[in-house]
């Protein structure tokens, strides 16, 4: 089986314990563009934030809740850090398949993600210790 191509690194999502401190060091000290102001996505259980750089996005991810997976990121990460980054695919379904095929553990079915496209992730035990998302785009096979 052939692997999967993926696409551009589309964002790296940061775990913030608030956005607002987040922003003050990707918008305020790093310049960063704020392009989508923060939104709640309860089905995630997280809030989020996007923020533009010259070459891709910053999202910026805080805890909705106790029951949040960001929360126990933060339990052990008190300031936040590096949670994910993220690639395109054209195909989402096809991406998928390929992965578990070559035995990957992929964490849950496809579902809407914060820029309303499809997307899964990826174990980071299988993905050299960096949690992966996988994120389809119409332009994600360039």
């Amino acid at each position: 089986m052939s692997a999967q191509a993926i696409g551009r690194l589309n964002h790296v999502g940061i775990a913030v314990p608030s956005i607002e401190a987040g922003l003050k060091v990707y918008r305020d000290l790093l310049g960063g563009r704020v392009t989508r102001e923060p939104f709640d996505l309860p089905a995630q259980g997280v809030r989020a934030c996007f923020v533009d750089t010259p070459n891709c996005q910053v999202e910026l991810i805080e805890p909705l809740g106790a029951e949040s997976p960001i929360a126990k990121f933060i339990e052990k990460n008190a300031a936040g850090g590096q949670h994910h980054v993220c690639f395109e695919v054209a195909d989402i379904h096809a991406a998928k398949a390929d992965f578990e095929g070559r035995g990957v553990r992929v964490l849950g079915e496809p579902r809407i993600g914060a820029h309303g496209t499809l997307v899964f992730f990826l174990h980071p035990k299988d993905m050299g210790g960096t949690l992966i998302e996988i994120m389809e785009t119409p332009e994600g096979a360039h």
